[in-house]
């Protein structure tokens, strides 16, 4: 029996695992490109498979880069500093 080395194709489409690491990144930017208009526009089952493959993705992503660059803005300090600093911006002087 001879075994391919193509990704495994699926009804949701390539296996997340299957993917190369620049393969992976690119679709995840295309689904977060097309996310607000699957959002508004999309049918329910539309919706579903993009949330769903999203998903797959983002946790491939994940699990391959775990020490991923996190910036300090967005986290949950970085979001409390903005507003402060928003507040006191806006204080009379």
């Amino acid at each position: 029996m001879r075994h391919s080395t193509a990704p495994q194709l699926r009804p949701e489409g390539v296996s997340p695992h299957a993917l190369g690491n620049d393969t992976l990144l690119h679709e995840l930017e295309q689904l977060h490109r097309t996310r607000h208009e699957t959002f508004l526009y999309g049918s329910e089952e539309a919706l579903k498979r993009h949330t769903l493959r999203t998903g797959q993705l983002e946790a491939e992503y994940l699990h391959r880069f775990p020490n991923r660059l996190v910036t300090a803005g967005r986290t949950r300090a970085g979001a409390r500093a903005r507003e402060a600093a928003a507040r006191v911006e806006s204080l009379p002087e």
